[in-house]
């Protein structure tokens, strides 16, 4: 039984474009009036966290996935500026890089293109596996696609990839985005084999769907940019749907490890307050 409530209309399609132009409108306005941040690396946080792994194999003990999320290529990000965190992530020396989801804004296009030769530069020990957010399938998950296949960027949603390392395995799994009706964890459980496994999800809401199953001892998520703009003492002023109960940060869901990246790009508006971009490096430890 899902245990989502109805998912967001935004998936079915008239809505979905009105809502894309009228966003445009908005965030036009609104952008003309806010000067555009200039890239900082000092601006961006680099968060490191240790996760213990039931059944890992000690040969995956010091395993390092680099993680991002939500490039939003056309708000804010650029070509200019997804290179520069390319090298970013390629100085922290990964094993693998995985990105949670929405490439782009609103269209593909030139923008697919212009992502192409940053994502190329990419160069963890292993791989670079990604699943796509709703945002790319409001532009076009087909484009997105074939830009990523392009890069040599392996998109697993619905799909399993394994490590090996000898006789020891590491099973990444990856969800397609929940609040597009993209998904389908029945078949990445059907797929799956015994063993270590981690989910890769665009919305961090899903872990308690993916706790249940009692198959992964960690997800990785974005989408919800950490609410972008945050209040002291209020919080976040805005969070989207089924990113609203694990925003920001690492939780605990029923035996489970939920990381919520808060992402390198923005949404409607070209603006982060107290809440940093975010590139997290997660090591991997054998669970007694």
């Amino acid at each position: 039984m899902n245990p989502f409530p109805e998912r967001h209309p935004y998936h079915h399609k008239p809505l979905r474009v009105a809502i894309g132009i009228a966003a445009r409108g908005v965030m036009a306005a609104l952008n003309a009036l806010i000067p555009e941040p200039e890239f900082e690396a000092s601006r961006v946080q680099i968060t490191r966290l240790r996760v213990p792994l039931r059944g890992l194999d000690a040969a995956f003990d010091g395993y390092r996935i680099v993680q991002i999320s939500d490039l939003h290529m056309g708000t804010w990000m650029n070509a200019s500026r997804l290179a520069q965190f390319v090298r970013m992530v390629n100085d922290l020396a990964p094993d693998l890089v995985a990105i949670t989801g929405d490439f782009v804004s609103y269209d593909g296009g030139n923008l697919l293109r212009e992502m192409v030769p940053p994502l190329s530069e990419l160069a963890p020990r292993e791989a670079t596996l990604a699943v796509l957010g709703n945002h790319d399938h409001w532009s076009g998950p087909e484009g997105v696609r074939a830009a990523l296949a392009e890069s040599g960027v392996r998109e697993i949603g619905n799909r399993v990839y394994t490590v090996r390392r000898g006789e020891a395995a590491l099973h990444i799994a990856g969800v397609d985005s929940f609040s597009s009706g993209a998904d389908c964890l029945e078949r990445v459980l059907s797929r799956l084999p015994p063993g270590p496994a981690i989910l890769l999800a665009h919305e961090p809401d899903f872990a308690d769907q993916a706790a249940a199953a009692e198959r992964f001892g960690l997800q990785l998520s974005g989408h919800s940019h950490g609410g972008q703009i945050v209040v002291p003492r209020f919080g976040p002023l805005f969070l989207p749907p089924y990113g609203r109960k694990y925003p920001a940060g690492r939780y605990h869901v029923n035996g489970m490890v939920q990381y919520t990246n808060r992402g390198l790009g923005t949404g409607f508006l070209r603006l982060r307050y107290h809440c940093p971009p975010e590139i997290t490096v997660v090591e991997l430890a054998p669970r007694l």
